[in-house]
Formats: structure tokens, C-alpha cells, sequence
């Protein structure tokens, strides 16, 4: 027997989709490298640079120390220690640091710039993570949903006050993500300025990073030694987060339904044609 249509299609379907993302993910990779590898190449030619004119200019240091000294100031930033004069800064593990630490761990955005340094702390980092991580996605859906619900109201109240019919549902959507672009990309950028010393474009960007999960660790609210934080803040941004993630997921999820509601309506009007091509015979003249 015939294999079903939507066996055929999801057959089909994979290879199509798995060539389209490899090819999108090397476009990325081709744009990224044309656009990044001339700036790390300056980068490091001007730290080779300033290696060897430190050591021209103090001859009593000696290389192996001076590399012993920089893996520790490395090895101490990547534990939220960094030099201050003649003492350090600490305050990266006090309890808005780990609370902040620990949203960032079961949502999966994992920053890099932060990581356990104890056997104890790595060990109930995986248990607090693998309980924390699907009880964060049903919070998230629990959100979203409510977002959605909400949205839904809205738009019933307007058909029933005003008769409209779909115009009060496109409406409302377009209210909900101008509100969520508002709320979640467009405002936050304008704090992070204020608090971060931050341009808008590198707000904007660590915003949409964090809130889609990605989390490449090179922006990180409330990270830099010489500024002072209120004590409220790295709590707002965890609840920034949190409804964002929320809001974000339900405008990817919107954008597979269209996606997957246009791959079905070309389907089925490839299936239109070729019925109608086969099926349809040119009278014979008699």
C-alpha cells in the first residue's frame, strides 16, 4: 500500500530542512568570518605587541613569571575576582550574584563568564539544573499561556463592544508585540545605558542574546568592578528575563505556525496541480 501523504511529505521534508539549515548555519559562519577574523587577528598581533615591549621595558622581568602572572589574572577573572589598586573586588557569589547566577543556569542561557570553582559547587550545579530546567520550562509555558489568554480576552471584549471580527484580533496582536518590543528589546536597552554604561546598539544586543538563550557571555549585567549596583537590580532583570523568555517564545512559536501553515498551503497546492494536470485531457475533435 501507498504510504500516507504526511509520512511522504515529513519524509521528504527532513532532508530539505536539514540541507536548508546547513546552509544557513555556513552563511552565518562565512558572514561572521569576513566580519570577526580581521578584528581578532588586530587584536592578538596588539598583544603579542604589548607582551614584548613589557618586556623590553623591564628587563628584570622574566617571561615564564610574567606568563605565570597572566594566567592568574585571567584564572581570577574567570572566578569574579579582578584587581582594584592593592586590593580586589569580590561580590560576584553573594546572593544577588548566585541568585542571578542560578536564573541564568535553569534557563539555559549560560552566560560562560561564571562557573563553579568547587567539586561540591560543580556537583549541585548538574542536580539544581536538572530539576530546575523543566521546572523552568513549565513556568515559562505557564507565562506564555497567560500572555496568549490574555490576548484572547482583549480581543473578545473588542468584537462584542465594537463588532468587530477579525480586525479586533490582528489589532490586539499587533498591540501585544509592539508591547513585548517595547517591554523587552526596545525599553531595557535605556537601563542597561544607565546602569552599564552601555551604547543603546550593545544593550539592544545583549538583550535580544539573553532573551532568546543564546548567552555568549561578552555582555553580563552587574559584572563591572567600578560601578555600583542597586540592590534591586540584577532582581528585576531575573524577572525581565523570565516574562521575556516567555514573550519571545511565543513570537517564535507564532513564526512556525506561519512557517508550517505556508510549507502545508504549498503542498496541498502542489497536490491541486498535479491532480488537475493529470486528470484534465484535451476534448478530441471530431
Amino acid at each position: 500500500g501507498r504510504a500516507p501523504a504526511g509520512e511522504g511529505r515529513r519524509r521528504w521534508g527532513v532532508p530539505v530542512l536539514l540541507v536548508a539549515y546547513m546552509g544557513y548555519v555556513g552563511l552565518g559562519a562565512g558572514v561572521l568570518q569576513a566580519l570577526e577574523r580581521p578584528a581578532e587577528v588586530r587584536a592578538a598581533q596588539q598583544l603579542l605587541q604589548q607582551h614584548w615591549e613589557l618586556l623590553a621595558n623591564h628587563t628584570c622581568l622574566q617571561p615564564p613569571a610574567l606568563q605565570r602572572l597572566i594566567q592568574g589574572i585571567i584564572q581570577a577573572y574567570k572566578s569574579g575576582i579582578t584587581l582594584q589598586g592593592n586590593s580586589t573586588s569580590l561580590g560576584r557569589w553573594d546572593f544577588s550574584g548566585s541568585f542571578f547566577f542560578s536564573i541564568s543556569a535553569i534557563t539555559t542561557i549560560g552566560y560562560g563568564n561564571l562557573s563553579p570553582s568547587t567539586a561540591a559547587g560543580r556537583i549541585f550545579c548538574i542536580l539544581f539544573a536538572l530539576f530546575g530546567i523543566p521546572l523552568n520550562l513549565v513556568l515559562l509555558n505557564e507565562i506564555g499561556q497567560l500572555m496568549l489568554l490574555g490576548v484572547q480576552h482583549c480581543a473578545h471584549y473588542l468584537e462584542e463592544v465594537f463588532h468587530w471580527q477579525k480586525k479586533a484580533s490582528l489589532l490586539i496582536k499587533t498591540c501585544a508585540l509592539v508591547t513585548g518590543l517595547l517591554l523587552f528589546l526596545l525599553l531595557p536597552p535605556l537601563l542597561f545605558f544607565d546602569k552599564e554604561g552601555w551604547s543603546y546598539e550593545e544593550g539592544f544586543y545583549y538583550s535580544f542574546i539573553t532573551l532568546s538563550t543564546i548567552g555568549f557571555g561578552d555582555y553580563v549585567i552587574g559584572m563591572n568592578p567600578d560601578r555600583t549596583y542597586p540592590g534591586w537590580y540584577k532582581n528585576v532583570i531575573s524577572l525581565w528575563i523570565l516574562f521575556g523568555m516567555a514573550w519571545l517564545a511565543l513570537i517564535i512559536k507564532f513564526c512556525i505556525n506561519f512557517l508550517e501553515s505556508s510549507s502545508d498551503f504549498c503542498q496541498c497546492n502542489k497536490k491541486n496541480f498535479f491532480f488537475f494536470s493529470t486528470s484534465w485531457k484535451p476534448e478530441k475533435e471530431d
